[in-house]
C-alpha cells in the first residue's frame, strides 16, 4: 500500500509533470516573473469559472481579507462579525487592521456561520460579515445576504477551503462559494483543492467600482504608476504559480469528484456507528470536502489519533483552540464571548486523510483503523 498522506501532493503532480515542467520552463525562459501574462490569463479563466465579472489574484488568503477590508474603508474600531471555529487568519486581519472582531456562534451541523447569532451580534458599529466556508461546505448564505443587506452591511466570504463548491437559492439559482457576497477571497495554498506550490491568492466581486479599489490597495495604493492614492500593500500572484494554477483549474471540478468519492466511501464505511457523526450535507450546498472531518460522541479524539498514527494512519485535529480562547485576543474581549457550540465541536473533532489520489486500500486500511479503535 502507498503510504497514506493528508494530501498526496507527489503524486497529484506527477500525472500532470509534462504540462507543468513545461509551463514552468516556459516562464524561466520568458523571464516574466511578475506580472507575467498567465497571471491575467489565469484570473480571467478563474472569472468565468466563478461567474464573476472580476478576479484579482493576490500573494496568499490572507492579504486577500486583509485587502478585502481595506477596499471597504473599514475604519479602527468597527465591528467584524466572523465565527471563532476556523483558521486564525480570518480573525488575525481583523484585529491587525485595529477593527474589532465579534465571534458569533455556528450551526452544530454544518459547522458555518448561524444566522441567527449574526443578526443578535449586530451593532450600529457592524460594518462587515465574514462567513467562513468551511472544510468545503458553503455557509448558508441566503439568510447571511438577507440580513446582510436589511442592515447595509457588506459581506466578505472566506472561500479558502470551498473552491468550486456551489450554493442553491430557494429560487433554484446556483451560485458558485465566493461570488455571493461584495466579496469573495481565496487561498491557492499547495494543500488546498486548488493548490499552487507556493503561496497564491485571489479576491473576486461583481462590483467595478470595489474591484478598482482591491486592485488599487494590492498594488501599492497606485492609480497610475508612481501615483499613490491610499495607504496599500505589495500582494501580488506571481507568474510561475500562475501557470501551475491554469492547469489545476482545468482539472478542478475532477479533483472535487475523487474528493467526494472519498467521502462517499468513509461515509459508508462508518454509516450505523453510534460514536462518529459524519459530515453533514447541507441540501443547498455542494460540498467539496477540502477536509473530511468526523465528531466524535464518547469517544477520545486524542487516544484516536495517536492509535491511528501507530498504524501509519495521519488525522489532524484543526483549530483545537478556537480563536476566541486565543492569546491574541485576550484584549479584544475574546473571553467574553459565548460560544457554546464552537466550544462543544473543538473538543470533538477530527480530520481524516482525503484528496485526489487516494485509492481504496488506503480507504479500507483507515476505516478499518478506525473501527478497530472504537471496537
Amino acid at each position: 500500500m502507498v503510504p497514506i498522506q493528508m494530501v498526496d501532493l507527489k503524486r497529484q503532480y506527477l500525472k500532470i509533470k509534462p504540462q507543468v515542467d513545461a509551463a514552468i520552463q516556459e516562464v524561466l525562459e520568458n523571464a516574466n516573473f511578475i506580472n507575467g501574462a498567465p497571471v491575467q490569463q489565469f484570473a480571467q479563466e478563474l472569472q468565468q469559472y466563478l461567474g464573476v465579472k472580476h478576479v484579482i489574484p493576490c500573494a496568499n488568503g490572507t492579504d486577500a481579507l486583509q485587502i478585502a477590508m481595506m477596499a471597504l474603508g473599514l475604519q479602527p474600531g468597527d465591528e467584524v462579525i466572523t465565527p471563532s471555529f476556523t483558521f486564525i487568519a480570518t480573525a488575525e486581519v481583523i484585529a491587525l487592521l485595529q477593527l474589532k472582531p465579534v465571534f458569533v456562534d455556528i450551526d452544530p451541523q454544518t459547522y458555518c456561520l448561524d444566522p441567527v447569532a449574526v443578526e443578535k451580534a449586530i451593532t450600529p458599529k457592524t460594518k462587515a460579515i465574514v462567513p467562513v466556508h468551511l472544510y468545503g461546505q458553503t455557509a448558508d448564505m441566503e439568510p447571511l445576504m438577507a440580513i446582510a443587506n436589511k442592515h447595509n452591511i457588506p459581506v466578505i466570504e472566506d472561500n479558502a477551503q470551498a473552491i468550486g463548491g456551489t450554493y442553491t437559492f430557494k429560487d433554484g439559482t446556483v451560485k458558485k462559494s465566493g461570488a455571493i457576497g461584495q466579496i469573495g477571497c481565496t487561498s491557492f495554498f499547495p494543500s488546498k483543492n486548488l493548490g499552487c506550490y507556493g503561496d497564491g491568492g485571489a479576491l473576486f466581486t461583481n462590483d467595478d467600482a470595489l474591484a478598482a479599489q482591491i486592485r488599487m490597495v494590492a498594488n501599492h495604493g497606485q492609480s497610475a504608476r508612481y501615483y499613490h492614492d491610499v495607504v496599500g500593500v505589495n500582494s501580488r500572484l506571481d507568474t510561475l504559480q500562475a501557470v501551475v494554477l491554469r492547469i489545476k483549474l482545468q482539472l478542478l471540478d475532477q479533483y472535487i469528484t475523487a474528493r467526494r468519492a472519498v467521502a462517499d466511501a468513509y461515509d459508508a464505511g462508518f454509516a450505523g456507528i453510534p460514536q462518529i457523526t459524519t459530515p453533514y450535507r447541507a441540501a443547498n450546498s455542494y460540498h467539496v470536502y477540502h477536509q473530511y472531518t468526523l465528531q466524535l460522541n464518547g469517544a477520545s479524539r486524542d487516544e484516536l489519533q495517536q492509535y491511528l498514527q501507530e498504524r501509519k494512519v495521519p488525522a489532524m485535529i484543526y483549530y483545537p483552540v478556537p480563536a476566541h480562547k486565543q492569546k491574541m485576543f485576550a484584549n479584544f474581549g475574546g473571553a467574553s464571548f459565548q460560544l457554546p457550540v464552537t466550544d462543544t465541536l473543538t473538543t470533538k473533532v477530527i480530520s481524516l486523510p482525503i484528496h485526489t489520489e487516494m485509492d481504496q486500500d488506503q480507504l479500507d486500511h483507515i476505516i478499518s483503523s478506525v473501527k478497530s479503535f472504537l471496537n
